[in-house]
Order: structure tokens, then C-alpha cells, then sequence
């Protein structure tokens, strides 16, 4: 066990106060932060304590740090990356996309020789993702059920949507010809629709009326507004978990989570964001199915909560201390993550003291870990 050092990331979108505050820093920070990440990934590896960073360390010795079971299974690599993220303001309108299309994508950007700055691609892995919330946490999460959808739309009572009702009603059309049509309208004729919208949602009161109208004052001519009357808008307390499958539209709208995905940096955008946005790529790799409920499933043992997800890639857990040591049995590499109170974290290496912010490594050959102490600790693993 040693100490793990991550890297933050100053999107325009993030928060100066949360990660400052969480980690006993001035605030508000210098610049927005919006993501720390705690891993491998050759964007931003993290760096341990000895001053190797993490990805360096693993490719020396790839058995000993990750593991048999996990070296044999995902080869010499950190399958997982692990994040706080901060939501100041709306993320992008985004899916990611599956192991095929990561990896055909991956191979043809690097074979036409794109740059990097240009790629929607930057490695060939899927990107699935779990949050979980520290503060209450607003985000738009799948498509909900178009008919739903069609009756809220309705109810707005602006005449220009008329049409997008009736396509979402056509069970032959639906979200597959509704989704392309709004993103593929003008800039100019989005911005009448939205501030209708906005206005007739203002009288509504409701918080996903609230949101459109948010979104219309950051984004008054996008059509990425218009696309999030179709998706799921739920706020999750503190402790719920959203999981979003690769091919998933989503954007998170505001709040403070841990948020824990397969290792990669592969983003599609569609609106709601000044970063390349690419729309006919994210519509190759949507999912146009309906999500009934995107909350994640919660498994309470003892003091150890856990969102099961179906994939391998990683799994997280949350261990609340209240001063019993807790024995925490897992194989492979472990990223501790405290987020309150005063935790230690031990394995068969070593022993680290963990402030709030703070995150150690466990190698896959260092044995169990133990954490002891009082507050929140957070666990990753594959």
C-alpha cells in the first residue's frame, strides 16, 4: 500500500470549491476543477508515492501489481479509471462507445493518421461508467419512454414541436429518426424553439423544467437542448448510483460524485458543450433504447455498500468506518479513495493515513486490505 497522487483536470465545466474543499485546500481554487483522476490511463497516469507513475510501474511489473487473475483476463494494463467529478456547470451531451467500436474507431483514426486533438477515439477500450453522488446530483441519464416523452412535449405547447411529437408517437420512427432530426436542425431555428420552450417550461415549476430552461440560458441556440426532453432527468442523493452503459446518452447537470469506468478517454459529444462535437459518429454508436430506471442497483453488507455493474472491468464499494477495523477480501489492484473523516488503509505491504481527497494504491499481490478509523472511504477494483 502506498500513497496514490492524481491528476485534475481544469474543464471550463467543473467546480472551483468541491475537490478544493474535500481535500482541505484554499477555495475557491484557482481554476474550475472538474475531475480528478486516480489511475493508469496514458492521458493522466497518477503517480505513487515513490514517484513512478502508476502506468510506468505496472508495465515493469505488470504480475505483482495487478495480479494474476487480472493480468491473464484484461493483460498488462489498469482496466479501471477512477474520478471525483465536479459539475459545476452541464457536461457535454455525450455517449461512449462499446469494445468494437473503440476499437475499429481506434484503428481507423490511427490508420488515416488523424491528430490528437481532432480524434473522437484516443484509445480502443469501452467506457462504461458508474457515479455515485457525494451532494445531490441532477443528471439527464438514457432515453426515457418516447411516448412519455411525446405527452411532456405536448403539454409545452409550442407549436414547432409539433412535429417531434408525432415522430416519437410513430412506433416505425420514434427515437431513431426523432434524435437525428433534432440535432441536425440550424442553429437559427433552434433558438426560437428553445426560448419558446424555456418560457412555457418556466411556468411549469417542475425540476426537469428547470433544467431545460438552465439549459436554454447556457445554450440558447443548441440542439442539445431540445435532445434532453428525450432523456431521463433524476436527481440521486448521496450514496445513489447512476450506470450508464456504453452507447447511452447522458449529461450530468450538476454535483459532486465518484465516478468509476473502464480505462478509457473516448468521448462522443452532440451539444451542450464548446469542445468538438461530432454528430454523425455519436449517432453510430447510440443505444436508441428506453431506460426505465438508471439508478443503479444498491447491495448493503454490513458497513460495505456496492452498485453491482455487468461487466468486468471494475466494481466499487463504499465502507462507512465508525472505529472497527473492516477486512475488505479482494484480489487484483485496489485504488482507496477517502472521502471523510480520518481512515487508514493497510495490505500486506504497508500501511497509509488518509485525509479527505486523499487515495492510496494496493498492488493485486499485497493481500486484503483492512480499513480502519471514522468516515467514508471509497474502494476500486476490477
Amino acid at each position: 500500500m502506498q500513497g496514490l497522487y492524481g491528476v485534475i483536470r481544469n474543464y471550463a465545466w467543473g467546480s472551483q470549491v468541491d475537490i478544493a474543499q474535500l481535500q482541505g485546500r484554499e477555495v475557491p481554487a484557482d481554476l474550475p476543477e472538474a475531475e480528478e483522476w486516480l489511475g493508469a490511463h496514458h492521458s493522466a497516469p497518477s503517480t505513487l508515492h515513490d514517484g513512478r507513475p502508476l502506468d510506468d510501474a505496472i508495465a515493469s511489473a505488470p504480475a505483482e501489481m495487478l495480479g494474476r487473475r487480472v493480468l491473464d483476463r484484461f493483460g498488462p494494463k489498469l482496466p479501471f479509471l477512477l474520478k471525483l467529478l465536479a459539475a459545476g456547470k452541464p457536461l457535454s451531451l455525450q455517449a461512449h462507445p462499446n469494445l468494437r467500436q473503440a476499437n475499429s474507431g481506434h484503428q481507423r483514426e490511427m490508420r488515416i493518421g488523424i491528430d490528437m486533438a481532432y480524434r473522437n477515439y484516443v484509445d480502443d477500450n469501452h467506457k462504461p461508467e458508474l457515479l455515485v453522488a457525494l451532494t445531490e446530483f441532477r443528471a439527464m441519464c438514457g432515453f426515457r419512454d418516447p411516448l412519455a416523452a411525446a405527452a411532456d412535449i405536448e403539454a409545452l405547447g409550442v407549436s414547432e414541436l409539433e412535429s417531434l411529437v408525432a415522430t416519437l408517437r410513430d412506433p416505425k420512427a420514434g427515437l431513431r429518426r426523432a434524435v437525428p432530426d433534432l440535432l441536425g436542425l440550424g442553429r437559427e431555428e433552434c433558438r426560437g424553439i428553445i426560448d419558446a420552450a424555456a418560457k412555457a417550461a418556466a411556468e411549469l415549476g417542475t425540476a426537469d423544467a428547470a433544467d431545460l430552461v438552465n439549459l436554454a440560458r447556457s445554450y440558447p441556440d443548441d440542439p442539445g437542448v431540445l435532445v434532453s426532453l428525450l432523456l431521463n432527468h433524476i436527481t440521486l442523493q448521496p450514496g445513489e448510483g447512476v450506470y450508464m452503459p456504453a452507447g447511452n446518452l447522458h449529461a450530468y447537470l450538476k454535483g459532486f460524485g465518484v465516478e468509476i469506468m473502464a480505462a478509457s478517454d473516448n468521448v462522443l459529444r452532440g451539444g451542450l458543450t464548446n469542445k468538438r462535437v461530432d454528430v454523425p459518429e455519436l449517432l453510430r454508436v447510440l443505444d436508441f433504447n428506453a431506460i426505465d430506471e438508471p439508478r443503479a442497483l444498491i447491495e448493503d453488507a454490513g458497513p460495505v455498500r456496492s452498485w453491482p455493474v455487468p461487466i468486468e472491468d471494475f466494481a466499487l464499494r463504499r465502507v462507512e468506518l465508525t472505529g472497527e477495523p473492516v477486512r475488505i477480501d479482494i484480489d487484483g489492484p485496489r485504488i482507496c479513495l477517502s472521502t471523510g473523516g480520518s481512515v487508514t488503509v493497510a495490505d500486506d505491504q504497508g500501511e497509509v493515513a488518509l485525509s479527505p481527497g486523499r487515495a492510496a494504491f494496493s498492488a493485486g499481490a499485497a493481500g486484503p486490505i483492512t480499513a480502519s478509523g471514522e468516515g467514508e472511504l471509497f474502494i476500486a477494483s476490477a
